[in-house]
């Protein structure tokens, strides 16, 4: 009994000691990750954990953004994430996002996998058309969106109709002309074949480097009204703070450089700028809540402490990963070349393959004309010889009836009858007979002649037959050293 009750205490208190857990579902730009959280963890222990699960370095950028009554905010470092107003129901749901936009991407984006999730979250912006951006530069900015995904273009591979399923333009911009998704993929492409042999980090950040030079890039909006009760749009940016007119967010009113804002005051809804000249007069401002307040004050501190950082020399943990990333992207940029060089001489050895197969079939094929003529020939030549022979056996038959008709004629003279009408006859009998003798003997010389053609003749098919013969060695011998 006091074992069971025992062994019962030692459970109760092993349980006790087990810290409580709930679940977080991280969203980031092309993924989504659950985790197991302590209750007792802060905003910093959730947001390391993502950092170090992605990867990610440059976490100054970054952090955990989340929705609460229709208004963004942003997890605090130092706060348990419980005490946060998030939603009670499990898992709870964070956006891992840029807070803080940098003034030149090139130059502070060190990391690739930083360079990915801005280029992620900017054409997000753009595409969703939170961020104006021309025609012109929508469709340049799409072509280095293609080559990012697929590539170099290959024609044989990227083939109308390949981006029909690609969001890669504004509908602003789609509907601002009269042109077809087949027109549009036409221009896109045009840009996209231009940017063979950038790797798709290089497009990316040719994507960044053009998007940063938009007016709306990097501003986070908020309607404010000033003393007078006018409303008004405030802009946060990495530069400084912004005035615009509501129906206009494209060019400020009035602009306050961090470098030039003495201080920023915040009491109760009222936010006070006082700018370094004091010539200039002080500019306040309320917004109608609370949590918007607290967004635009950590987005002003964020922003400032920055615009400071990037002034000074980069500490040492910058320093080493910038090292890295020379390191890292010399590495690339090497492999690209021997990838290239391989490719290349691939593609040589295919083309001189192809020259040589086409050289060995046209040498087949004038083998197979020669062996042809050669059979021609030959067949030629045995009719020729064949006919010769049927000539001479004609001649020598016609010069045979010729003697023959020689001999009749001696022997019709030796016995030719005394009587005149004998006589006349035997005459036009020995004519005729003349005239026949003469003839056979016309056509016996034809006969003769024709076979000493048709024995020329001959000789001459032979002769082609032997060139034939010997052209085919040639060819044969060709085919056989190719």
């Amino acid at each position: 009994m006091a074992g069971a009750i025992a062994s019962r205490m030692s459970f109760s208190s092993l349980k006790r000691k087990q810290p409580k857990t709930f679940t977080v579902r991280i969203v980031t730009m092309d993924a989504e990750m659950e985790f197991s959280c302590e209750v007792k963890w802060k905003g910093k222990d959730l947001f390391d954990l993502v950092c170090r699960t992605l990867g990610l370095r440059e976490t100054w950028f970054f952090g955990l953004q989340y929705t609460i009554k229709d208004t963004v905010a942003w997890l605090k470092m130092d706060k348990k994430v419980l005490d946060h107003d998030v939603p009670t129901e499990e898992p709870v749901t964070f956006h891992f996002l840029a807070k803080f936009y940098p003034e030149n991407a090139e130059e502070e984006l060190v990391q690739e996998i930083t360079q990915h999730l801005f280029f992620l979250q900017v054409k997000k912006q753009i595409l969703d058309e939170k961020i104006h951006c021309p025609p012109e530069a929508s469709v340049l900015l799409a072509s280095y969106a293609v080559q990012a995904k697929y590539g170099d273009y290959d024609p044989n591979v990227h083939k109308r109709g390949f981006l029909a399923q690609e969001e890669l333009l504004p509908k602003r911009v789609i509907n601002l002309y009269q042109m077809t998704p087949e027109m549009w993929e036409e221009r896109i492409t045009a840009w996209y074949a231009e940017h063979r042999g950038r790797a798709r980090d290089e497009a990316e950040m040719e994507y960044l480097k053009i998007a940063q030079d938009l007016e709306m890039y990097g501003v986070n909006y908020f309607a404010i009204r000033n003393k007078k009760g006018t409303e008004l749009l405030l802009g946060v940016d990495a530069l400084g703070l912004h005035i615009y007119d509501p129906d206009n967010r494209l060019t400020p009113k009035i602009s306050f450089p961090w470098n030039e804002i003495r201080n920023i005051s915040y009491s109760d809804k009222e936010f006070t700028i006082k700018p370094l000249d004091k010539k200039i007069d002080v500019f306040k401002f309320n917004s109608s809540k609370l949590r918007v307040n607290k967004l635009i004050l950590q987005l002003c501190i964020g922003n400032h402490d920055l615009f400071m950082r990037r002034r000074k020399a980069d500490s040492l943990e910058v320093q080493q990963m910038k090292a890295q990333a020379r390191e890292e992207k010399a590495r690339k940029q090497m492999e690209r070349q021997r990838l290239a060089r391989e490719k290349q001489m691939r593609e040589e050895a295919e083309r001189t393959r192809d020259e040589l197969e086409r050289r060995l079939m046209q040498l087949k094929e004038e083998a197979t004309m020669a062996n042809e003529a050669l059979m021609r020939s030959e067949e030629t030549a045995d009719l020729l010889a064949e006919k010769a022979q049927i000539t001479e056996e004609e001649a020598k038959l016609l010069a045979q009836k010729a003697a023959e008709a020689e001999q009749e004629m001696q022997r019709i003279k030796a016995t030719a009858i005394r009587t005149e009408e004998e006589k006349r006859l035997m005459e036009q009998k020995v004519l005729e007979a003349e005239m026949l003798a003469l003839k056979m003997a016309e056509e016996s010389e034809r006969r003769a002649k024709e076979a000493d053609q048709l024995k020329q003749d001959l000789q001459e098919a032979r002769e082609s037959e032997r060139r034939a013969k010997q052209k085919l060695l040639e060819i044969t011998s060709k085919s056989s050293y190719t």
